[in-house]
C-alpha cells in the first residue's frame, strides 16, 4: 500500500475514464491528438482501453471472480483482472489479481482531512488530490440522462464535492461534454438559475484557462455558411493528382 502521493504524478496531466456514455468523448478527443501523461480507467474501462497506466476498482476481486454480482461486467472483468499489467487500486487484495494494490486510504483521509466515498469515481479523483496531479479531465462519468429521467446512478455529489476540493487546490479539471458532471451538458444560457429566465441572460465560458462573464448577446457569434446538399447526379472534383 501507498505511505505517500507518487512523486512522477505531481503536475501531471490525468484523463479518468469511466463507463458512461460520455466515454465517446474519451475517444474522440485521442482521435483528434488529444494526449495525457496518463489514463485512468474505471471498473470495467480495464477492458477496453489499452492505454492504460492505472485503474480504480474498490469493489473486491471475488466479487467479480466468484460471484455473477457485477451483471454483464462480470465476464469482461474475469478475463482482465488476472493479465491487468498496471496497477489496480482495490479495498482488498487478492492472489489471483496479481497488479492489485490497497487503496491508500488511511494516508489519504489523513493528509486530505476527509473520508466522504460513495462511489469508485470519487475515490479516483480523491486520489488525484492527493498526487496533486495539473489537470484532471473526467470522461464517462454520467449520474443522470437525458433520455431516461427516471434513472439516476447514485455518486454526483459525492464526485462534485471531490472536484471542487481538486479546484481548492488549484487543480485544473476538464469534464467531457455529454456528461452531466457540474451540468456540463446544460445549454450555455441555462446554466445560471434565475438569469436562465432573462431573454438576454448572463453566461460563463472559458476563454484561454480563465472563466469569463458576459451577456448572452455580447457573446462573439461565428457566421455559419449554409449547408450544401449533394445528390447522386453531383460529381465531386476530381483529384489533379492520383
Amino acid at each position: 500500500m501507498l505511505k505517500e502521493p507518487i512523486s512522477e504524478l505531481k503536475d501531471a496531466n490525468v484523463a479518468l475514464v469511466a463507463m458512461g456514455q460520455s466515454q465517446l468523448d474519451y475517444h474522440l478527443s485521442r482521435a483528434h491528438s488529444l494526449a495525457f501523461d496518463e489514463i485512468w480507467a474505471v471498473n470495467a474501462m480495464i477492458g477496453v482501453l489499452p492505454e492504460i497506466d492505472r485503474a480504480f476498482i474498490l469493489d473486491p476481486m471475488s466479487r467479480f471472480l466468484d460471484t455473477e454480482d457485477a451483471g454483464s461486467m462480470t465476464q469482461m472483468m474475469r478475463k482482465y483482472l488476472p493479465q491487468a499489467k498496471h496497477p489496480i487500486y482495490t479495498c482488498e487484495l487478492d492472489d489471483r489479481v496479481p497488479y492489485a494494490e490497497e487503496y491508500p486510504l488511511p494516508y489519504l483521509i489523513e493528509d486530505l482531512g476527509c473520508a466522504y466515498f460513495n462511489n469508485t469515481v470519487a475515490y479516483a479523483i480523491a486520489f488525484a488530490l492527493w498526487n496533486q496531479v495539473n489537470h484532471l479531465t473526467v470522461f464517462g462519468v454520467d449520474f443522470t440522462y437525458k433520455t431516461n429521467m427516471h434513472f439516476a446512478e447514485s455518486g454526483k455529489a459525492c464526485c462534485e464535492f471531490w472536484l471542487a476540493k481538486c479546484m481548492e487546490n488549484k487543480i485544473n479539471i476538464s469534464v467531457a461534454p455529454r456528461s452531466n458532471l457540474l451540468e456540463t451538458n446544460m445549454d450555455t444560457k441555462e446554466k445560471l438559475y434565475g438569469y436562465h429566465r432573462l431573454k438576454d441572460p448572463i453566461i460563463t465560458y472559458q476563454k484561454e484557462g480563465t472563466i469569463k462573464t458576459c451577456k448572452w448577446s455580447e457573446v462573439e457569434q461565428t457566421n455559419q455558411p449554409e449547408p450544401q446538399m449533394i445528390d447522386r447526379n453531383d460529381l465531386p472534383p476530381e483529384p489533379e493528382e492520383y
